[in-house]
């Protein structure tokens, strides 16, 4: 059962952090593109900006979703019921 609750730590651990990995170079990418754009063509920077808000929240939501994820294996554990379903105990 110790197996299981280690690898399950070692799973949230990477689900949180590979997302906000993830997260992080996305933002910067869209950042960096948001400046390229508003640079090259200004009267374009308000519709570029309300594009920008909105890829972030979704790109924003992807991690949440990871951290929901890692949150119910953290306190919800469904591995835990199968491995003491085939023990049998």
């Amino acid at each position: 059962m110790e197996f299981v609750v280690g690898m399950t730590a070692i799973a949230v651990a990477l689900l949180i952090g590979l997302g906000a990995l993830g997260v992080g170079i996305g933002a910067g990418i869209l950042g960096g593109r948001l400046l390229e754009g508003s640079a090259r063509q200004p009267e374009l920077a308000p519709m570029l900006q309300g594009k920008y808000f909105l890829a972030i929240g979704l790109v924003d939501a992807i991690a949440m979703i990871g951290v929901g994820i890692a949150l119910f294996f953290t306190f919800a554990n469904p591995f835990i019921g199968q491995l003491n379903s085939a023990l049998g105990s």
